[in-house]
């Protein structure tokens, strides 16, 4: 189909079903948005290759009829009819993101070509799954959508970093040159249930470390900060984001502006696991961002969204799941 004569998908009205596609929708904050589009009523389909995710995490909706799982990389074109693109396919944390940087990058750059590509040719409205990390270690605090973002281009962290800066650009290359309906949404740290284990992000890391008995690896003198935002308030974010209007492209920062040290995050952890545990400091990561705050005056203002779970609240919830998971 040629993309002149496709049917334009952006304008379904609201409460009518779509057909919607989630890349990377085995992952973590992928699993919980396709839930929440399958509560709405929606029909999902998932690509994912598994890489950094897992099918247990989708396993129990293989029965539901309005769900669909496709194995697919992403950097491999894909032909499919859907009116709506997630785009969130790409390894999040450094564990798996270092450890095949290349095709990082080319999951980043290809893959979102790939989609951008099916959009372009469906007239589909598409979001962009972006980061925090596209402000590197940032000088200006909190992190405003108009800061420009202080990275190292060349350090073990770039393959991610300027992998979803270089997505970004072809999200609003699209947009310019084709008129394509995209959402950029910058994503700041997200926690909650299905986390993995093994992926090294600090919250699942302390809460794993502090049920098994083990010290708790705080890096560096833990003065360094994060904002964590719970994947309920998360997905709703990324939803509002995706059918606000048409002119609100973004990007837009998704993330709670609570702001935490990891010392601080380490001792709230310790005391809802009932721990003892000991916490020893080990060396800060290259180019480990010292401090990492959103600013949501922009989701205020255009989407009518904040978060609404406190950090204290989420904890419980995701010490819960870790607490079952490992018991398990």
């Amino acid at each position: 189909m040629n993309s002149h004569l496709a049917r334009d998908r952006s304008h379904v009205p609201p409460g009518q079903v779509q057909r919607i596609l989630v890349t990377g929708g085995s992952g973590f904050i992928g699993s919980h948005l396709c839930r929440r589009l399958l509560t709405l009523g929606h029909d999902v389909l998932v690509v994912d290759n598994f890489y950094s995710s897992s099918r247990h995490n989708v396993v129990d909706l293989l029965d539901n009829p309005r769900f669909e799982l496709m194995r697919h990389d992403v950097t491999f074109p894909l032909y499919v009819e859907v009116d709506q693109i997630y785009h969130l396919a790409c390894p999040a944390s450094p564990v798996f993101y270092q450890r095949d940087p290349v095709q990082t990058t080319k999951t980043c750059v290809h893959g979102s070509i790939n989609m951008l590509g099916l959009a372009k040719r469906l007239g589909a409205r598409i979001l962009l799954a972006s980061t925090s990390e596209v402000y590197g270690d940032p000088t200006v605090h909190p992190q405003v959508e108009s800061y420009w973002g202080n990275v190292n281009p060349t350090g073990v962290r770039s393959c991610y970093d300027e992998g979803k800066r270089c997505a970004e650009t072809l999200f609003f290359d699209y947009y310019r040159q084709h008129q394509l309906p995209i959402k950029v949404a910058r994503i700041f740290n997200t926690y909650g249930p299905t986390m993995l284990a093994n992926d090294g992000r600090v919250v699942s890391s302390f809460i794993v470390q502090a049920l098994r008995g083990d010290p708790l690896t705080v890096f560096g003198d833990g003065s360094q900060t994060r904002s964590f935002c719970y994947i309920d308030d998360m997905v709703d974010g990324l939803i509002r984001l995706m059918n606000s209007p048409r002119e609100v492209t973004g990007p837009v920062n998704l993330g709670n502006p609570g702001e935490f040290t990891m010392l601080e995050l380490a001792k709230k952890v310790l005391a809802l696991t009932g721990s003892d545990c000991p916490i020893e400091h080990g060396a800060l990561p290259s180019d480990d961002p010292v401090r990492r705050k959103p600013d949501i005056g922009r989701a205020r203002e255009l989407l009518g969204w904040e978060p609404v779970v406190p950090l204290d609240q989420g904890l419980e919830q995701t010490v819960a799941y870790f607490r079952q998971a490992l018991a398990g």
